[in-house]
C-alpha cells in the first residue's frame, strides 16, 4: 500500500490511494462495519421484478391508501444487484424487511384496511412468503450480492408475531400474550405488554416448555415437511442445550437463515420490547451458526467476515452511550452482542452545523465505553413520523449529513432520489410508497435540484466513504471553519487512513500545497467534481463544485 502526503497550510494528510471497489474482487481498503453504509427497503416497495407473484386483493377489503401488496420483490432486488445499482452507490450491506410467511387477510389498524407487505407480522419464521419470492430466489440473492461484494442484513423479529384474522388464528396462550397494551412508563410496561391491540406478544420472558402451536403442526404436514422440521427442533435444542421455550424455537428459526441463506447479519426489531438476555442467547446461536457456514460451506459465506447485530431500539440517542433508560431500570443493550444501535438523534439535528453534529458523535463514540461500539445513523425510515427534510427541500445536504457523520450510515429507499415522503395516507404509510424509478427516469425535478442531481450526489460521497473507512470509523479534527475543512482518521493495524474533507465551500480557487511527497507529475483529483490536476511546484488548486472537496490522488 502505497501513502501519499498531503499539506494544506500546516495539516498533513495521509492517505490511500484510492481504487474503486469491483465485482468479485475484494476491496483495496479493509471493511469495518464503524464505516458501513446500509441500504434500508421495503421489499414490497422497493422493485417488482416478477409480476407472477404479485399479491391480488379482494374486492371485498380493499386496503387503505398505501397499506397494501404494491409488487416488490425478492426477484427486484437481485435485478437491481445485477445491474449495478448498489455498487454505484457505494453500498456495503442491504437491509430488507422480513421475508418469512406472513398473516393471510387483512387487519384494521384505525388508519384503514391493512396487510402486511411489511413483514412485521410474521405466521411461520421457517418459510418464506411467496408474495415475496421463494427460497431459491432468496438464496440466489443473497449470493448474488455477496459476487458483488454487498453484505446482507435480515430484519430478526422475536418480539411479536401477526394480528389474529380469520385465515391466521391466535398463537396457543403458553406461546403468547394479548394485553396489556404497552405504555412505557418502566421496563415492564414496555416488555411485558403488547405493542397495539391485537399484535400477540411472544412470552420472551417465560421458562415454561411449549409444544409446538397446533396450527403449524397442521400447516407442515400439509406441506410435507414436518418429519424434517421436528427432527431439526430436536437437533437445535440437544446441540444447544436450550429450553423448548417459546421465544427459543424463534431464535432456532432466525439461526436458520444463516443456514440457508448464508446471510452476513441481522438488524434486530423492538429491541428494547424484550429482556436483553434474548439478544445475548440469539447473538451466541448466530455466530456459532456462521462460524460453521465458513467452516463448512465458504462459498455461501464471505470470507473474514463478522456477524452482524445491530439494533433497533425505538428513541434510543446517540448521547445517552450505551445505555437505554426504561425509567426505572437502566440496560446495557450493546453488552447483549450489539455491535452497533441504530442512533434516532441525527435526523434531528437541523439547526446545528455539520462541525456541532460531527463533534459530538466523534466525542461520544471514540472516549469512554463506545470506545469499541457504534452507532448506525438514517435521515428516514419506514415508521419514524418525524423524518429530516420530510419536504425533500433540501436533499443535498441531508445525504452530506448522513453520509459524513461518524459511524455507519443507512439510507432508506428513495432517500437516493428524493422519493416523496408525504404522499395522501395515514400514519407510517406515507412514508411507505413504492420507489421511485419513473422519477429517476424522467429526471423528474425536486426543488432546485433533480432526482439524477440528488442521486449522483450520494454516489459520490457513498464511494468516497466506501474507499476511505476514515470518513465513518475514524476520528474527526476540524482544522478550519472558514472555509470549513475537516480530517478523519483511522487505523487498524498497519493500515491507516487520513481524509480531507471540505463543504459549504465558496467557488473559488483553493491552493493546496502537496509537495514534497507527492511528486511534480502526479495527478490528484478531487473525488467529488471530478476535476484531475497534476502536480506542479508541489501545488495544486481545484475549484470547489457544489461546495464540496474530496481530494484522491490517482
Amino acid at each position: 500500500m502505497r501513502y501519499l502526503l498531503l499539506v494544506l497550510t500546516a495539516i498533513t494528510l495521509v492517505t490511500c490511494k484510492p481504487t474503486e471497489p469491483a465485482v468479485n474482487s475484494e476491496p483495496a481498503v479493509p471493511f469495518t462495519w464503524d464505516n458501513a453504509t446500509i441500504y434500508f427497503m421495503m421489499t414490497d416497495r422497493f422493485n417488482n421484478g416478477d409480476k407472477g407473484n404479485d399479491h391480488v386483493h379482494a374486492d371485498d377489503a380493499p386496503p387503505a391508501p398505501y397499506r397494501g401488496f404494491m409488487g416488490g420483490d425478492v426477484k427486484g432486488i437481485t435485478q437491481k444487484i445485477k445491474e449495478g445499482y448498489f455498487n454505484d452507490l457505494g453500498v456495503d450491506a442491504i437491509w430488507m424487511t422480513p421475508l418469512v410467511e406472513q398473516i393471510q387477510g387483512s387487519v384494521d389498524e384505525g388508519t384503514g384496511t391493512s396487510y402486511p407487505f411489511h413483514g412485521y407480522w410474521t405466521r411461520d419464521w421457517t418459510a418464506i412468503d411467496s408474495r415475496f419470492g421463494t427460497a431459491v430466489e432468496v438464496k440466489e440473492m443473497v449470493q448474488t450480492a455477496h459476487e458483488h461484494g454487498i453484505r446482507i442484513l435480515m430484519d430478526a423479529v422475536a418480539n411479536h408475531t401477526g394480528p389474529v384474522t380469520e385465515q391466521s388464528p391466535i398463537w396457543p396462550v403458553d406461546w403468547v400474550r394479548t394485553g396489556p397494551q404497552c405504555t412505557y412508563e418502566n421496563a415492564e410496561t414496555t416488555i411485558s405488554c403488547t405493542l397495539v391491540k391485537n399484535l400477540p406478544d411472544i412470552l420472551t420472558d417465560s421458562e415454561q416448555e411449549v409444544d409446538l402451536p397446533p396450527f403449524l403442526v397442521d400447516k407442515w404436514k400439509s406441506e410435507g415437511r414436518y418429519e424434517q422440521e421436528v427432527a431439526e427442533l430436536d437437533e437445535f435444542f440437544t446441540t444447544t442445550g436450550y429450553r423448548r421455550t417459546a421465544v427459543n424455537y424463534i431464535i432456532k428459526w432466525l439461526v436458520d437463515l444463516i443456514k440457508d441463506y448464508g446471510i452476513d447479519g441481522y438488524r434486530v426489531d423492538t429491541v428494547k420490547h424484550t429482556e436483553a438476555e434474548v439478544w445475548t442467547a440469539l447473538y451466541k446461536a448466530a455466530t456459532e451458526a456462521y462460524a460453521l457456514m465458513q467452516k463448512e460451506q465458504p462459498d455461501m459465506v464471505l470470507p473474514d467476515n463478522e456477524f452482524y447485530m445491530v439494533g433497533e431500539v425505538y428513541n434510543y440517542y446517540i448521547g445517552n452511550g450505551r445505555l437505554y433508560n426504561y425509567n426505572d431500570t437502566v440496560v446495557d443493550f450493546y453488552d447483549n452482542a450489539f455491535h452497533a444501535l441504530i442512533n434516532f438523534d441525527l435526523k434531528g439535528s437541523d439547526g446545528m452545523t455539520y462541525e456541532e453534529v460531527y463533534t459530538k458523535y466523534d466525542n461520544i463514540l471514540h472516549n469512554g465505553g463506545m470506545a469499541t461500539k457504534s452507532v448506525v445513523n438514517y435521515m428516514s425510515s419506514h415508521d419514524d413520523g418525524s423524518p429530516y427534510d420530510k419536504d425533500r427541500s433540501k436533499p443535498l445536504e441531508a445525504m452530506t449529513r448522513l453520509l459524513l457523520a461518524p459511524g455507519a450510515a443507512q439510507i432508506y429507499y428513495g432517500d437516493e432520489t428524493a422519493r416523496s415522503l408525504s404522499v395522501e395516507a395515514d400514519g407510517d404509510a406515507v412514508l411507505r410508497s413504492f420507489m421511485n424509478w419513473d422519477e429517476l427516469a424522467t429526471d423528474a425535478p425536486r426543488g432546485e435540484y433533480s432526482v439524477k442531481q440528488v442521486l449522483e450526489h450520494t454516489q459520490k460521497l457513498a464511494k468516497f466513504r466506501q474507499r476511505h473507512p476514515a470518513v465513518g470509523a475514524g476520528r474527526h479534527f476540524m482544522t478550519t471553519s472558514s472555509p470549513y475543512l475537516f480530517i478523519r482518521e483511522y487505523t487498524n493495524g498497519d493500515f491507516q487512513d487520513l481524509v480531507l474533507i471540505g463543504l459549504d465551500l465558496p467557488a473559488e480557487v483553493i491552493d493546496i500545497t502537496v509537495g514534497p511527497t507527492v511528486a511534480d507529475g502526479e495527478v490528484v483529483r478531487d473525488a467529488y467534481s471530478g476535476a484531475v490536476v497534476t502536480v506542479a511546484e508541489g501545488k495544486v488548486s481545484f475549484t470547489p463544485q457544489g461546495g464540496v472537496l474530496l481530494l484522491e490522488v490517482m
